[in-house]
């Protein structure tokens, strides 16, 4: 009878221990194949469980969470979600999170370390700390100003301050309400086909996920190599420019859209917007130095992010001459984002100095507490400093008596550059308007802010669509808010 005892009880502890090392094979080597697997809803519910932080602009929040009652109990609510997305993104239950809800996912659901001053004591014993706050750098009377301007139609705008890199205002439209992807069930999943499938593509953030080929506001770049290389000395003096100019290596004629090109000085071609002068620079210039320029600018970057990736804008690298004649006016195959001519404009304001464009000021705890900072960082040399002044006063000529009158404001310096874009095969698509400038008010001692706009504008009469006309009141808009508004 003991024997027996004996036999059951070590028949017993093989089994205890068998379930020990089943639950350790468990825990220990299966854990994160678990925790991956779809059927696991104990993440998702853990991760809805409580509210989600905010992003702010302005001090303020305009996102917010709702108590729903289920199982994924809370969800994502937004204030002006139309006005914002392209800030903030979405945060759904079903399709994930995009731009600075993805990008700072962490701290706004509650696993970024930074939310607790003991993160390995946290993970042992499974606390969440509440999510914590993204303050932007957006401000939202420049976010409004845009946001009305465009009215529907498709385009986008950016802004940054000069000297420090900071995003003031980044629109694209149309846009959408991201709240209404927030939850679950067949009523979002609805909407996310509509909205994926509708040709106007508002969930497109047009302002740095586009890249458009930016017509003649390019020819600032242009500008910056010929004064760069020496391949002019002085902006008033002849450029030896012939009209009809012939693209190199071909009969065909590049037109101008305005008069008296013929042999014009740099400040007239930017002033008046001359096709032939500029592109006769570019070949001057040559391959080379072209490239060097636009790189030295921000185009072929396939680093930049803010903190959300930003699609590259592009400048080939290997062209014939008569390809880089029309690079070096924003044709061919070049192309860039609204941010990346922005910071084209912001450029020449800053002397020359290119800052790293960046939208998230601090993150912060739940409670206020800093738990990061970001700030101005140098990102690159675009020119030197007598190159950019030089360009200044040519961009302040375009705008006191040429192709940019529509952007001048009462009391302030305000310098920009006109662009009307073709594409398209045969170009025969709609021209895109551009408009990108900066302004300085008349007692300041820095230039307040540096914009880009492109304007689709597809419902427009071709012969109507320009920079001036279609792009310029906006960036005026949008610049007066940076100097005079809240």
């Amino acid at each position: 009878m003991t024997r027996c005892i004996r036999h059951a009880a070590v028949f017993c502890l093989l089994l205890l221990l068998a379930l020990l090392v089943n639950a350790a094979r468990v825990q220990l080597v299966e854990a994160g194949e678990l925790e991956r697997n779809p059927a696991n809803r104990r993440q998702a519910i853990t991760r809805y469980a409580e509210p989600r932080g905010d992003i702010l602009v302005d001090g303020k929040p305009v996102t917010g969470s709702r108590d729903t009652g289920e199982q994924l109990r809370h969800e994502r609510t937004y204030r002006n979600g139309p006005l914002y997305a392209p800030v903030t993104g979405y945060a759904s239950q079903t399709y994930g999170t995009s731009f600075v809800e993805h990008s700072e996912d962490p701290l706004l659901s509650g696993t970024d370390p930074l939310l607790t001053r003991l993160p390995l004591w946290n993970d042992i014993i499974r606390d969440r700390p509440p999510g914590g706050d993204v303050v932007t750098t957006i401000r939202a009377s420049m976010q409004e100003a845009a946001y009305r301007g465009l009215a529907g139609r498709r385009g986008a705008v950016a802004a940054v301050e000069p000297s420090t890199g900071r995003i003031l205002a980044l629109v694209s439209s149309p846009s959408y309400d991201p709240g209404l992807l927030s939850g679950t069930g067949g009523g979002v999943s609805r909407v996310w086909a509509r909205l994926n499938g509708a040709h106007t593509q508002p969930m497109l953030n047009r302002a740095i996920r586009q890249t458009y080929p930016p017509g003649s506001a390019f020819k600032i770049v242009t500008a910056a190599a010929a004064l760069e290389t020496g391949v002019v000395d002085d902006v008033d003096a002849p450029t030896r420019t012939p009209e009809p100019y012939l693209l190199p290596g071909t009969r065909t004629p590049l037109p101008n859209a305005t008069k008296g090109c013929r042999n014009a000085s740099l400040a007239y071609a930017i002033q008046w917007s001359c096709n032939t002068v500029m592109a006769n620079l570019g070949t001057r210039v040559g391959l080379t130095d072209m490239v060097a320029t636009a790189r030295a600018f921000g185009f072929n970057d396939t680093g930049l992010q803010i903190p959300s990736a930003v699609t590259p804008s592009n400048f080939d690298t290997d062209m014939s001459r008569d390809q880089l004649a029309l690079s070096s006016i924003g044709q061919f195959n070049t192309a860039a984002t609204p941010l990346q001519m922005a910071m084209v404009a912001a450029a020449v304001a800053e002397g020359g100095d290119v800052r790293t464009p960046y939208l998230v000021e601090r993150l912060t705890r739940s409670n206020g507490d800093l738990a990061a900072q970001n700030g101005p960082r140098a990102y690159r040399r675009a020119m030197n400093p007598a190159t950019a002044q030089q360009l200044r006063e040519l961009m302040v000529r375009a705008v006191e008596k040429g192709t940019g009158r529509n952007a001048a404001i009462k009391g302030a310096t305000v310098g920009g550059k006109t662009g009307t874009a073709q594409h398209g095969i045969d170009n025969s698509g709609l021209p895109y308007a551009w408009f990108i400038a900066w302004a300085q008010a008349r007692d300041a001692a820095l230039p307040a802010v540096a914009v880009a706009v492109v304007v689709e504008d597809a419902s427009a009469v071709r012969e109507a669509i320009s920079g001036g006309g279609s792009a310029a009141p906006i960036a005026r808009a949008v610049m007066e808010a940076a100097l005079w508004g809240p």
